[in-house]
């Protein structure tokens, strides 16, 4: 199709720059596996308690490594991106105060703070006072508003690096480093907790890097490397993750005990796949990005704008179309491809929910998959890809289904 070979050849010169991030987060991954020199005694399985889980201990090592943490949790018993995140925002007590410098938060994370929903297990039924510092009109952060609104009583920050189901860029490395100083330069103490997912070896430097204190994500994103079936992980400062694995197990018993269950070696064999990946993650969305801009659809980012995530967001003319571009994607999918991907109500969301996505590992985003809630304007979120080559199959099939072939 003429329409993508033409968007190959004009991303490239905007892709060249990214061969070199993959290449330092290759190395960088490589390093981190000689720091905890991983050994093939590591695969072993381990049972019950799991104490003294050698395979476990040096999986935990590498991801404090990769992320330049003082320790690390990296637990196949994490169910996913929001789990992590929630285990972190759980070592809030009654009487804290949390902010959230980047505006709202995606959906099933208002549930757990309580802006949504009516949990009783949310922050604010649980007596934890949340504010919110709206972005500015271009989607930036609003760094004078962040210095008004963290004060002395701010226990914690809270940076949410990806879009979300929101039209406003991703935030970059730099502008996050940015919105930390402002956090501290209002309250030293202030705890700066990143929500890291689908922002991982997207660029060259991570979040703890920038001067955050705690991060979170999920392993069936971008560090899982398409082979990772479950778990999430949580780095930062070592006192802070020391409280998220005493939420996540026991007190006292904490980061000590839970079997990995053989996963260990899928693990770090998925993590070291990860820059690799996650970069043919990022060429399929620039790839999206300018297929769709020169068919005159609104994308974001554009094509030659910098990434920190692998998230494409297109806005579609109207909901039929969102559809058809879902069920070409889905047609596209090594599994399930024969499916329709139909509209239903998903925990944790307000709008009903489309999701595209055949993938071997379910609700993984590091394949290619896409999803919507059906509200106005109607947006599509692509993700994914395990290969540049079935990135641009997928959107062969979405062009057809929408009418363009």
């Amino acid at each position: 199709m003429r329409v993508i070979e033409e968007a190959k050849q004009r991303i490239a010169e905007y892709y060249r720059p990214l061969e070199a991030v993959v290449l330092a987060n290759q190395e960088k991954v490589l390093r981190a596996f000689h720091a905890a020199q991983v050994a093939s005694h590591c695969f072993a399985d381990s049972t019950g308690y799991a104490y003294s889980d050698q395979g476990r201990e040096a999986l935990e090592e590498v991801y404090k490594q990769v992320f330049r943490a003082e320790a690390a949790l990296c637990r196949p018993q994490i169910a996913s991106g929001t789990h992590a995140i929630s285990i972190c925002l759980s070592i809030l007590e009654p009487g804290d105060e949390v902010v959230s410098a980047s505006g709202a938060p995606y959906d099933t994370l208002q549930t757990v703070i309580g802006t949504r929903g009516s949990s009783p297990r949310s922050l604010v039924r649980r007596g934890i006072t949340y504010k919110e510092v709206p972005l500015t009109p271009n989607g930036g952060l609003d760094l004078e508003a962040i210095g008004r609104e963290i004060t002395h009583r701010t226990k914690m920050a809270i940076f949410q690096r990806s879009r979300g189901y929101n039209w406003r860029p991703s935030l970059t490395i730099s502008e996050l480093a940015r919105g930390i100083d402002a956090v501290r330069a209002a309250n030293p103490d202030c705890i700066v907790f990143v929500d890291n997912c689908y922002g991982e070896f997207v660029e060259v430097f991570e979040p703890l890097e920038a001067g955050a204190h705690l991060i979170a994500g999920s392993l069936i994103k971008n560090p899982g490397g398409a082979l990772a079936v479950s778990g999430g992980y949580i780095a930062g400062r070592q006192d802070l993750v020391d409280l998220c694995a005493e939420i996540l197990t026991a007190p006292s018993l904490g980061g000590r005990i839970g079997s990995t269950f053989g996963l260990t070696r899928t693990l770090l064999q998925g993590l070291f796949l990860a820059p690799h990946i996650v970069g043919e993650a990022v060429y399929g969305a620039m790839l999206a990005s300018q297929v769709f801009s020169s068919l005159g659809f609104e994308v974001s980012p554009l094509p030659e704008e910098p990434r920190t995530d692998i998230v494409q967001a297109i806005k579609f003319h109207s909901k039929e179309q969102l559809l058809k571009f879902c069920l070409g994607i889905q047609k596209a999918a090594p599994v399930d491809a024969h499916y329709m991907p139909v509209p239903s109500p998903m925990p944790g969301y307000t709008d009903e929910v489309v999701m595209a996505g055949g993938t071997f590992i379910q609700g993984s985003s590091i394949e290619l998959s896409a999803d919507a809630p059906l509200r106005e304007p109607y947006i599509g979120y692509l993700q994914g890809g395990m290969s540049r080559q079935h990135v641009e199959i997928g959107l062969r099939f979405a062009l057809k289904e929408m009418g363009f072939v």
